[in-house]
C-alpha cells in the first residue's frame, strides 16, 4: 500500500428513526500502514458526529475526521453517532495501523474493577496477522495467576472474567511474531472489594417557590460506606452552580452536595433530583421548584362562606392559606352592619407549613347580634387576599302583638318576628282560653306571611291578617307563629270589639283611586319605553376575545374583567400634557398627548390617549378597564398598537397606547391613491398596457376610524385623521424612534408626502398578518379586522387596532343591522354571519377583505351590492370578488384561498406571512428604493427557510386552528 494512499470511507445511513448510521463498504476492520493518510467521512439524514474526536470538520449532517498520517498510536474503534440524544443509531469502525515496530498499543495503563466483575485490559495489536498467538502473563512472574479465566479480543483487547483479589497486579500482553516475543506496556489491575450496602440519599421533600431573580438552594445529604461514589443532579435548570462539602460520621462518609440558581427564571420551575451510586446501586431524592412572576396569597374557606346557625350552637371557620413569600400579618375582623360598635378584631389560631398555613377561628355559643360578617385577611409584602364568611343566628319567633288596624276594622292583624321568617297559624279557641292547643279549630295556615322587615343578620317580621266577620263574636283568637327554632302564641279577644265600629267598605273604585291608578299604568308604560330605547343603545364593548381553557366542543372565554391588571403600568397624570383631540366617539374620545417621563426620567414621547366622557357609567367604564387588561395581557408587538401606560387613580381612567401619526389604513390608501406608482407585469392587462407606470386619481373619501371613539354622520363626532406637521409625533415607541431617524430627521415634522408602491402595499400586508399570528399565538380572536381598524406609525409600519373602543355603529354604514344586532357583514365569514362562530379562521376570511381593501386602494368591498337577501345567498353560495386593480395574482390567490368556505381549507396566518415574503423578495429589486428602512427587520420571517418550517406546520402549530375551536353567540 503505497504512501499516498487515501482511504475514504463513506458512513450513510437510512433514516428510521433510531437506526444506526451503515458503514459502506461493509468492512468490519481496515487495514492501513503507518505513515499513510486516512480520512473517514460520516452523513446522515440528522446532526453526526465522530465520538471523542476533535480533529473533525462537521457541517450538519455530515462529518469528517482526517489523520495526515497515521501512527500505531491511531489504532482503535471510531465511533460516529447522530448529535440528537434521542437517535440512538452509532456505526462503528476498527482501525488497525501496521507497524513492525510496535505489534502493542495501550491506550490506559489503569484498570479498576470490583471484586467478582470483568475487567478489560485494552492491550490492542496494530494488525490483524498479530494476534495469532496473543498469551497474558503477570508483569513480574511471567506467568498469570492459577485460575485466571480470560480471552482475547483483536479489537478490545483481553477481558478477565470474576476477578478476585488475588488477581491484582502488573500484566502484559504477549504475542510470538516470526518467532520473536513481542510484549506490551504493562497494565496495572486494581481489585476492589465490591460494597454490600448501598448509599443513602436524603432532601428536605418540600415544595419550594421563588420569585423571578431570586437565589435558590437546595441540598443533597449522601450517606455512603466508602470513598466510591459518585453523585449527579437531574434538573432542567441551566445556571446552576454546585458546592460540596465532605466529612466522616460513625465509619461512614457524609457529603452535602448543594445545587444553587443565583437568580431563577420561569424556565427554573421543574423537579430537582440529586442520584447518588456505588457498586450497591442507585438511590435518589427529589423536590420541586415553582417560580412565580410576582408573589401570591390563595384563601380557600373550608366551609361554606354563607352559614346559618342556631341560637347557642358553636361554628368554627376554617381558611387554609397559600402565600409566598411569608405572611407578614393575618387576623380576622366582625363587622355587623346592623351596630355601630365598629370592627372587632381576632387572630385565630394559625397553624404554620411550607408555603401554606391552616387558620382556624372558633365562634362559641353564638348569641344574638354576634351574626355579621367575618371576613379572613392575610398579606405579605407582595400582595394581600381576604375571604368573607356570611353568618346569621337562627332565632325561634316571638309574637309582637294582635290588633284591629285602625284604617279597617274589618281584620284582624299579627305580626311577628323570628328568623328564619316564621309562618303563621290562626286559630279559634274557647272564649276563657289562655293558650293554644292544636286541637283547637284552624281558621288559616299563612305559609307566607307579608314580609314586613327585613335586615342582613337580624330577625325578620312579618305580617297576616284575616277577616274579622269570619271569626264570629265571644270567642278567643290565637295567633301563632311557627319556624324551624321553635314557636310563639299571642291571644285576642273578639268580645272587646263590637259590630258597631265596622264600618261598611267604600266604593272599590273611587274617582282619586281611579286617576291614580292611570297615572301608575302611563308611568310604567313609560318606564318600558325608556328601557327599550336603552337597550337599542349600543353598548361599548370589549371586541376581542381569549380563550381560557377547552374541553372539546367547550370552550371557556376569559372574563376580562378578571384578568389581574399590574401596577408598573401606572403612570403619573401630572405628566400628561394633552393636545388636539384625534377621534371622537359615543362613549369617548382619542387625544393626542405628550408624556414627560414614560420609560425613561428625561424622555418625552408624543402618545395616544384614550378616555372616557365625563357621563361614562359604571358599564363604561368596566369595559374600558377591561381593554386597559386586555392590551397588557397580549403583550407587546411591532404590528399591534401597544400599550405604554394608565392613569387608573385619582380621576377618570386614562389609556396611553402608542401614537400612530398617520392615522388608518383606509384613509391613508385612499389619500394616496392619486400618487400610487405601479411597475409590475403580474398585474392585470387591464391596467394602461402602454405605459409602465401608471397613477390614479381617485376621489378623496375618507371614512371615520373604528380605530378610535368614532362615528359618521354627526357633528359631535371627530375622525380619526393624521395630524398636520404643527402636531406631529417624532416617534411613537423606541422601535418608531429608530426608524424615523434612519429615515431623516427632517421626516419627522412634515407628512408622509411619499408615493405609494406596490411594496407598499405588500408590506402592509404583510405587518398585518405578522400582527394577527401573533395574537392567533394568544389565542385571540379579533372579530372585527377591517383596514379601519389598522394605524400607520412612522416608518409606514402597520399596527392593528381596535381593543373594544365603542363606535358609532348607528350611523356607519359598514355596519349592518342583522337579528337585534348591528355587524360589519361584509367582512365577516360565512360561519359568522350564519351560525354566530368567531374563530381565528373566520379572523383569516376577513383579513382576506382586507388585503382586498388594500389592493384596490381603498374601495368598499363588493362594490354596487347591497346586503340583502341576495347578498347572503351569494356568500353562502361561495361568491369571490374580482381580483383588484393593483393586487398581483400570487395576493390574489390569497385571497380566494381566504375565501374558502371550508374554514379548516383556509391558510394560517403564518404561512400568509411567508407567503408574501416571496412576494416581497421577487419585487425586492425593483421596489428596492421605495422599501421602509425597517423592511427586512420588521419582516419577522427569513425567507430561506421560514416558508419551509412555517408555511408547512401541522395544525397544532397554530393553536385556535382547529375545527371546533367556536364562540358562539
Amino acid at each position: 500500500m503505497g504512501p499516498a494512499l487515501l482511504l475514504l470511507l463513506t458512513a450513510t445511513g437510512a433514516w428510521h428513526g433510531s437506526a444506526s448510521p451503515v458503514i459502506s463498504p461493509d468492512l468490519p476492520a481496515l487495514v492501513v500502514n503507518t505513515g499513510d493518510p486516512v480520512i473517514l467521512h460520516c452523513s446522515g439524514e440528522s446532526e453526526v458526529e465522530w465520538e471523542g474526536r476533535k480533529d473533525t470538520f462537521s457541517n450538519h449532517t455530515s462529518s469528517t475526521l482526517s489523520i495526515p498520517k497515521a501512527t500505531y498510536r491511531d489504532t482503535g474503534t471510531y465511533n460516529c453517532a447522530y448529535v440528537n440524544s434521542s437517535d440512538k443509531g452509532v456505526a462503528t469502525v476498527h482501525l488497525f495501523v501496521r507497524d513492525p515496530n510496535n505489534v502493542w498499543y495501550v491506550p490506559t495503563f489503569r484498570i479498576f474493577v470490583t471484586k467478582g466483575g470483568n475487567a478489560e485490559l485494552p492491550c490492542l495489536i496494530t494488525a490483524p496477522e498479530y494476534g495469532s498467538s496473543v498469551t497474558l502473563i503477570m508483569d513480574d512472574t511471567f506467568h498469570r495467576s492459577p485460575g485466571t479465566n480470560y480471552s482475547f479480543s483483536a479489537e478490545k483487547g483481553i477481558t478477565l472474567y470474576n476477578v478476585q483479589s488475588k488477581q491484582k497486579g502488573s500484566y502484559r500482553c504477549q504475542a510470538v511474531i516470526n518467532g520473536k516475543i513481542e510484549r506490551s506496556s504493562r497494565i496495572r489491575l486494581f481489585v476492589e472489594e465490591a460494597q454490600e450496602k448501598p448509599v443513602e440519599v436524603m432532601m428536605d421533600p418540600i415544595d419550594h417557590v421563588r420569585i423571578v431573580g431570586e437565589p435558590f438552594k437546595v441540598t443533597c445529604r449522601v450517606i455512603a460506606p466508602s470513598h466510591k461514589y459518585d453523585i449527579r443532579w437531574v434538573t432542567a435548570a441551566k445556571n446552576v452552580r454546585r458546592t460540596k462539602n465532605s466529612g466522616f460520621e460513625d465509619e461512614n462518609y457524609v457529603i452535602s452536595d448543594i445545587l444553587s440558581v443565583p437568580a431563577v427564571t420561569m424556565e427554573d420551575s421543574g423537579k430537582y433530583t440529586c442520584i447518588a451510586n456505588n457498586s450497591a446501586g442507585f438511590r435518589n431524592a427529589s423536590t420541586m421548584l415553582q417560580v412565580v412572576e410576582r408573589g401570591y396569597v390563595f384563601l380557600t374557606p373550608v366551609q361554606a362562606t354563607s352559614q346559618e346557625v342556631a341560637l347557642g350552637e358553636s361554628l368554627k371557620l376554617q381558611v387554609l392559606i397559600e402565600a409566598y413569600p411569608k405572611l407578614l400579618h393575618w387576623g380576622w375582623e366582625h363587622t355587623n352592619p346592623l351596630k355601630n360598635s365598629g370592627t372587632t378584631t381576632f387572630k385565630g389560631q394559625m397553624i404554620p407549613g411550607n408555603n401554606w398555613y391552616n387558620n382556624t377561628f372558633f365562634l362559641n355559643r353564638l348569641q344574638e347580634g354576634e351574626g355579621g360578617l367575618y371576613t379572613f385577611y392575610a398579606f405579605n409584602n407582595e400582595t394581600n387576599a381576604s375571604v368573607t364568611f356570611s353568618i346569621s343566628v337562627k332565632s325561634p319567633p316571638r309574637v309582637c302583638r294582635i290588633k284591629v288596624p285602625a284604617n279597617d276594622s274589618s281584620i284582624l292583624q299579627c305580626t311577628a318576628i323570628g328568623y328564619p321568617a316564621p309562618r303563621i297559624e290562626w286559630y279559634q279557641c274557647p272564649i276563657h282560653s289562655d293558650r293554644y292547643n292544636k286541637d283547637y279549630r284552624l281558621l288559616l295556615n299563612d305559609s307566607s306571611p307579608q314580609l314586613v322587615n327585613m335586615l342582613p343578620f337580624r330577625e325578620v317580621e312579618v305580617e297576616s291578617v284575616v277577616p274579622f266577620q269570619e271569626l264570629g263574636a265571644n270567642f278567643t283568637f290565637c295567633c301563632v307563629a311557627i319556624n324551624r327554632e321553635g314557636n310563639a302564641f299571642d291571644m285576642f279577644h273578639s268580645l272587646t270589639i263590637t259590630r258597631s265600629v265596622m264600618a261598611p267598605p267604600n266604593k272599590l273604585f273611587s274617582p282619586i283611586l281611579s286617576a291614580c291608578i292611570g297615572t301608575s299604568v302611563l308611568l310604567f308604560l313609560l318606564l318600558l319605553f325608556l328601557l327599550y330605547k336603552y337597550n337599542q343603545k349600543p353598548k361599548y364593548q370589549v371586541r376581542w376575545k381569549i380563550i381560557e381553557t377547552c374541553e372539546g366542543n367547550n370552550y371557556i372565554f376569559i372574563d376580562p374583567t378578571q384578568l389581574p391588571y399590574n401596577e408598573k403600568w401606572e403612570f403619573p397624570r401630572n405628566n400628561l400634557q394633552f393636545g388636539k383631540t384625534l377621534g371622537a366617539g359615543a362613549f369617548g374620545k382619542v387625544v393626542e398627548a405628550t408624556a414627560f417621563g414614560l420609560g425613561k426620567e428625561d424622555s418625552v414621547l408624543k402618545v395616544a390617549v384614550k378616555m372616557l366622557k365625563s357621563s361614562a357609567d359604571t358599564d363604561e367604564q368596566e369595559a374600558l378597564m377591561s381593554e386597559l387588561k386586555i392590551m397588557s395581557h397580549l403583550g407587546h408587538h411591532e404590528n399591534i398598537v401597544n400599550l405604554l401606560g394608565a392613569c387608573t387613580y385619582g380621576g377618570p381612567i386614562l389609556v396611553i397606547t402608542e401614537y400612530c401619526r398617520y392615522g388608518d389604513l383606509l384613509n391613508f390608501l385612499r389619500k394616496k391613491a392619486e400618487t400610487i406608482i405601479i411597475q409590475d407585469s403580474a398585474l392585470d392587462t387591464s391596467l394602461d398596457s402602454a405605459a409602465d407606470y401608471k397613477n390614479i386619481d381617485l376621489e378623496k373619501k375618507y371614512i371615520r376610524s373604528d380605530s378610535g371613539f368614532s362615528s359618521q354622520g354627526l357633528e359631535t363626532y371627530v375622525e380619526m385623521r393624521p395630524v398636520s406637521s404643527s402636531s406631529s409625533s417624532s416617534a411613537s415607541s423606541d422601535s418608531a424612534q429608530a426608524r424615523a431617524k434612519s429615515s431623516g430627521e427632517e421626516d419627522e415634522t412634515r407628512e408622509d408626502l411619499r408615493p405609494l408602491n406596490l411594496s407598499d402595499l405588500l408590506q402592509f400586508s404583510s405587518q398585518v398578518a405578522q400582527g394577527m399570528a401573533f395574537l392567533s399565538s394568544k389565542n385571540c380572536i379579533h372579530r372585527d379586522l377591517a383596514a379601519r381598524n389598522v394605524l400607520i406609525s412612522d416608518g409606514r409600519v402597520a399596527k392593528i387596532c381596535d381593543f373594544g373602543l365603542a363606535r358609532d355603529i348607528m350611523n356607519d354604514s359598514n355596519y349592518v343591522v342583522k337579528g337585534n344586532a348591528r355587524l360589519p357583514v361584509k367582512w365577516m365569514a360565512p360561519e359568522s354571519i350564519f351560525d354566530c362562530i368567531y374563530t381565528v379562521q373566520s379572523d383569516v376570511w376577513s383579513y382576506g377583505i382586507l388585503l382586498w381593501e388594500i389592493f384596490s386602494l381603498g374601495k368598499s368591498p363588493y362594490p354596487g351590492m347591497v346586503v340583502n337577501s341576495k347578498f347572503y345567498s351569494m356568500v353562502k353560495q361561495g361568491y369571490q370578488m374580482a381580483r383588484p386593480d393593483f393586487a398581483p395574482l400570487e395576493m390574489y390567490s390569497i385571497m380566494q384561498a381566504c375565501w374558502s368556505l371550508e374554514p379548516t381549507q383556509r391558510p394560517t396566518f403564518d404561512q400568509i406571512v411567508c407567503f408574501i415574503q416571496k412576494e416581497l423578495e421577487v419585487h425586492k429589486e425593483q421596489d428596492y428604493t421605495n422599501l421602509p428602512s425597517t423592511a427586512e427587520e420588521d419582516s419577522g420571517c427569513d425567507t430561506s427557510g421560514c416558508c419551509e418550517e412555517s408555511c408547512e406546520q401541522e395544525e397544532s402549530g397554530q393553536p385556535l386552528l382547529k375545527s371546533n375551536n367556536y364562540q358562539f353567540c
